[in-house]
């Protein structure tokens, strides 16, 4: 049996959720021996290639238009979708913004913050444009595994693929979130 293909993607995060991945460490060989990582922050590789992957793992929230695209691309090309960390499963951290308006948002950011001089709000074809509320994953695509954790801790993280790799959909449940595989 060939490599199983993960492809893993960084939306409205604070890039934890990778580094927690990294932290699997010296196991990272091992998994290497039974993955191909084709995309990823990590690689510096942007999407998911066309003939799509096995595994899809989205970390963060979805906060403008470009990160729905994404997730929706991931989505579209993977068997299986991840949603891994907080802000991918619920919208973290980044939904504080919710609680105001998109122009307000934009305005504090960019004109009305204390260091600002002379500031705008920027606007040009190739920006991202700011989505009405940030969201999980879950609220715009279908998710087959849902990882919380702010960050997920490594042996959570590497239960999860390990279970993939043994064909078994990972039951995420009691201490397995917050220890990993063994519970303690």
């Amino acid at each position: 049996m060939g490599k199983i293909k993960v492809a893993s993607q960084w939306l409205e995060a604070c890039a934890g959720c990778h580094m927690s991945f990294l932290d699997i460490d010296e196991r990272i060989v091992e998994l290497f021996k039974h993955i191909e990582l084709t995309s990823s922050p990590i690689t510096d590789l942007k999407h998911p290639p066309e003939s799509g992957v096995d595994v899809g793992i989205l970390t963060g929230g979805i906060g403008n238009d470009e990160e729905l695209h994404e997730a929706q691309l991931m989505r579209e090309r993977s068997k299986i979708l991840i949603a891994m960390g907080d802000c991918a499963v619920t919208g973290g951290i980044c939904t504080m913004r919710n609680m105001f308006d998109t122009e307000e948002v934009l305005r504090r950011g960019y004109i009305e913050t204390e260091s600002t001089v002379d500031g705008h709000i920027p606007q040009h074809e190739e920006l991202a444009t700011l989505t009405d509320k940030v969201m999980g994953v879950g609220e715009v695509v279908p998710v087959d595994i849902y990882l919380p954790g702010c960050p997920p801790t490594a042996d959570a993280i590497w239960f999860v693929l390990t279970e993939l790799l043994a064909g078994r959909m990972p039951k995420l449940e009691g201490n397995v979130l917050k220890y990993g595989m063994d519970g303690g």
